[in-house]
């Protein structure tokens, strides 16, 4: 199992962003019932929002992400990192 940051940055203007947020946060709860995202939040300034995920491999993110209202209309673009954590905290789910 990897970690992944998913690194959100909105292309569009936030009335747009907050007309879609209710399908977005859906979306975001599915993806965790399903155990793939661990946590999420928007940045501060709202410039957009980050995501932390478990999974097999990047491919398993990316056919999530396209699911994403906001990857779907287009409001929103997004940088993926994996990253094989070293070091965790004693109870962090990995």
């Amino acid at each position: 199992m990897s970690l992944f940051v998913i690194d959100l940055h909105y292309t569009a203007d936030l009335r747009e962003i907050d007309a879609l947020a209710e399908e977005h946060r859906s979306f975001l709860r599915d993806q965790y019932e399903a155990g793939l995202f661990l946590a999420s939040g928007p940045k501060q300034p709202r410039t957009g929002g980050v995501i932390l995920a478990r999974a097999a491999d990047r491919v398993e993110v990316d056919l999530a992400i396209n699911k994403d209202p906001f990857k779907l209309s287009g409001v929103a673009e997004y940088t993926v990192t994996e990253f094989k954590p070293v070091m965790h905290a004693r109870n962090f789910p990995i």
